[in-house]
């Protein structure tokens, strides 16, 4: 496998690491919690889930081809809370996370030194995944963030859980060395 070809099988398995993270996160939530903002400056868990798909529609939309920040796009009205139930919250998620799976699917080894643009700036098809690959779990990491807060009972442990470090690190070191992404086993045991 050339480095290319590793890279793609590398960031689709972190992409979905990120995913199934904050699928488990509004797993734990009952469907109100989805949508509490303690202030006007704060977004809910379902204004951060329309936010995350709007970004992957404009994005990943013909990705090769068109600027990914798109004409139709209203990036403000991403930001107002007036999703009504969490079906509709998880149809976004599902929506843009489709969209964004299917054009990184298609992407070819060969086509990452490919040059795309966002809002006219170019960046090589690797600069862009790298962008996201920053920009998703960046939200994703407020939607667990404030899961745990919103959370009425006991939280489940979507990392290593408080004060199991000692066993997780014992587990680990017991097995012999190997080369794998730190997903194969995280994305196992979140299923």
């Amino acid at each position: 496998m050339d480095a290319n070809e590793s890279y793609l099988e590398s960031v689709k398995k972190q992409f979905l690491y990120y995913k199934m993270l904050g699928e488990k996160a509004i797993e734990q939530l009952e469907p109100q919690q989805l949508f509490v903002a303690v202030n006007e400056d704060t977004n809910s868990i379902a204004t951060i889930v329309k936010h995350i798909s709007g970004n992957m529609l404009s994005r990943w939309t013909d990705f090769l081809t068109s600027d990914g920040e798109k004409e139709w796009r209203n990036r403000d009205g991403e930001f107002e809370n007036d999703l009504q139930s969490k079906e509709e919250v998880l149809e976004l998620w599902n929506k843009g996370w489709n969209c964004f799976e299917n054009a990184l699917g298609n992407l070819q080894p060969e086509q990452l030194s490919d040059i795309i643009y966002i809002r006219n700036e170019g960046h090589t098809v690797i600069e862009a995944i790298n962008r996201q690959l920053a920009h998703y779990p960046y939200h994703i990491g407020q939607i667990v963030f404030y899961a745990k807060q919103l959370k009425n009972s006991s939280w489940e442990s979507l990392s290593i859980p408080k004060n199991k470090s000692g066993n997780y690190n014992a587990e680990k070191f017991a097995k012999e060395k190997e080369i794998k992404n730190f997903t194969d086993d995280e994305l196992k045991r979140l299923k």
